[in-house]
C-alpha cells in the first residue's frame, strides 16, 4: 500500500561527492559489456574509484538521493530467509502489516541468469508486496550485473547483496555469503556492478566477523573499504559473527554470542551511513528499544515467521504509529484464499496447497485449537486441491474467538537488550589507512 509519506537516503552536503566520476562511467557497466571477459568488468567497476581511495579521511560516495518516494523508512524490515521468505509468506505478511519492509529469499546471481526464460517463479510478486527488497548472492562480476538488469523489469525498492550467509552451500562450495567479508576489495567491486546496473538503491547483509577475522576493527575495514569504493550507504548488519566450519546455518545463529556493540559502535564510527541491526531480536519491545537507543533499522527473521500474528501484527501500530486496522485471522485468511486459489498450479504442479499454505501453520502459535489445526493441516495436504477445501476440513479445529479477534496489545516487560549498550562500545576505529587503499 502506497503513502503520502516519502523519506530519503541523503549524503551530508558537507562530504564531497563522486557522483560526476560514477556517472560518468556508469554506463561502462553495462549488460553489454559482459558478453566478455568478467575480469575487464571487475577492472572497470574499480577503476571508477580509484581516485577516491588516495583521500585523508573516508569519502563518503553521494551517487544519488536514495528515495523510496510513497513508503515509511525501513525501521522494521523482514529478513531474507532461505525456503521461507517466498512470494507466499510475503503475502500473509502484508495482509498483516502494510508497513513493514519485506525481502526476498536470497536468489543466487546464476539462477537468475539461467532462469532467464522462467523468471516469473522467481523474480514475480504481487504489487501490494511493495516496499520490497531482492537479496541476491554471487561472486562473479558478469553474473551479478546480468542479474541486476533481468531483476529491473520487476521494479524492487532496493538490492541487497548477501555477504552474511554461512551455509556451506554458499559460502563453501559456492564461494559467496559470509565468506565474502574477506574480500571487502571484491564486495565494493561487485556493489559498484550492482549499482551501475540499476536505479534503485543498494545495500549489503553481512555478519560482524568471519571466523578468526572478528574484532571490531576488522569489522570496520569492511564497512570503509565498501563504503568508500562503491555507492554503499546502507549495511544491515547480523550482530554474529560467522562460523564457516563445523557448525550449521541454525547454530551460525545461536552459538557465535551477540555483539550489539560492534553494531552501536558503526553508529559512532560512519555517522554518514545507515546501519539496521539484526539478530537475536523477537520481540516489538525490543525492536523500539534498538531504536530509540540510535538503529535507523531493525530487522527480525525467525520471529516473524514462527509467530506472524503477535510480530507482525504490532509493526503498524506500535512502530510506524499507525492506528490499528482491526482485522482478523478469518478476515485476512479469507483474503489469502483467493491469492492462494489464483496461484495453484500456475508453473505446471507447482505451487500445491502445500506450498501455499505453509506460511500459515504459524499463524495461531500458542493459540487453543493450534496443534489441532496443524494435525488437521498435514492431513489435509495429502488431498486437497484448493485453498477452499483445505480452509474447510482445518479451521474447524480453531475456535471462533480466536478467528474474529483482532491483535490484542504487544507484549510488554520485555529485558531490554539495549540498556547499556552505549557504556560498552568498542573504542573508535582506527582506519589504517595506508594499507586499505592498496589492498
Amino acid at each position: 500500500m502506497k503513502l503520502a509519506t516519502s523519506y530519503t537516503y541523503s549524503s551530508p552536503t558537507s562530504v564531497t561527492p563522486i557522483h560526476s566520476v560514477f556517472l560518468q562511467s556508469r554506463r561502462k557497466f553495462s549488460f553489454n559489456i559482459f558478453q566478455g571477459s568478467s575480469s575487464s568488468a571487475s577492472s572497470t567497476a574499480a577503476s571508477a574509484f580509484t581516485q577516491t581511495r588516495r583521500r585523508r579521511t573516508p569519502v563518503m560516495v553521494s551517487t544519488r538521493n536514495y528515495t523510496h518516494a510513497h513508503y515509511l523508512p525501513p525501521w522494521f524490515s523482514v529478513a531474507p530467509m532461505m525456503e521461507w521468505t517466498d512470494v507466499h509468506y510475503r503475502t500473509l505478511a502484508r495482509l498483516i502489516s502494510k508497513h513493514a519492509w519485506l525481502y526476498t529469499e536470497m536468489l543466487a546471481a546464476e539462477t537468475i541468469v539461467y532462469q532467464k526464460d522462467n523468471l516469473d517463479r522467481f523474480l514475480y510478486f504481487p504489487p501490494e508486496q511493495h516496499p520490497i527488497v531482492l537479496q541476491i548472492g554471487g561472486n562473479n562480476l558478469e553474473n551479478l550485473a546480468k542479474a541486476t538488469q533481468l531483476a529491473n523489469s520487476y521494479k524492487y525498492d532496493e538490492i541487497n547483496f548477501n555477504c552474511g550467509c554461512p551455509s556451506p552451500r554458499v559460502a563453501g562450495h559456492g564461494c559467496f555469503g559470509a565468506r565474502l567479508m574477506l574480500d571487502p576489495k571484491f564486495v565494493a567491486e561487485a556493489m559498484s556492478v550492482i549499482a551501475a546496473n540499476t536505479d534503485v538503491p543498494v545495500s549489503v547483509k553481512c555478519r560482524i566477523g568471519v571466523d578468526d577475522h572478528d574484532s571490531y576493527n576488522e569489522l570496520c575495514d569492511f564497512i570503509y573499504q565498501v563504503s568508500s569504493q562503491s555507492p554503499t550507504r546502507h549495511f544491515i548488519i547480523h550482530s554474529r559473527k560467522a562460523l564457516l566450519n563445523g557448525i550449521s546455518p541454525a547454530e551460525n545463529r545461536s552459538i557465535p554470542p551477540l555483539k550489539y556493540e560492534y553494531f552501536y559502535g558503526l553508529l559512532r564510527d560512519f555517522p554518514d551511513l545507515r546501519f539496521t541491526v539484526n539478530g537475536g531480536i523477537n520481540a516489538i519491545d525490543e525492536v523500539n528499544a534498538a531504536r530509540k537507543a540510535g538503529a535507523h533499522g531493525v530487522m527480525v527473521g525467525r520471529a516473524a515467521f514462527n509467530n506472524p500474528w503477535n510480530t507482525l501484527g504490532h509493526v503498524d501500530t506500535a512502530i510506524y504509529g499507525s492506528p490499528s486496522s482491526g482485522v482478523t485471522r478469518r478476515e485476512i485468511l479469507k483474503k489469502y484464499e483467493v491469492y492462494g486459489e489464483a496461484v495453484l498450479g500456475k508453473y505446471g504442479q507447482k505451487p500445491n496447497v502445500r506450498d501455499v499454505a505453509k506460511p500459515l501453520l504459524s499463524l495461531f502459535y500458542a493459540q487453543p485449537g493450534n496443534s489441532l489445526w496443524k494435525r488437521k493441516a498435514d492431513a489435509a495436504f495429502l488431498h486437497c486441491k484448493t485453498m477452499k477445501s483445505f480452509f474447510e476440513e482445518t479451521l474447524v479445529a480453531i475456535p471462533d474467538y480466536v478467528l474474529d479477534a483482532p491483535v490484542g496489545a504487544p507484549p510488554s516487560g520485555c529485558k531490554d537488550p539495549f540498556a547499556n549498550i552505549h557504556s560498552m562500545l568498542p573504542p573508535p576505529y582506527e582506519s589504517r589507512e595506508q594499507e586499505l587503499q592498496y589492498a
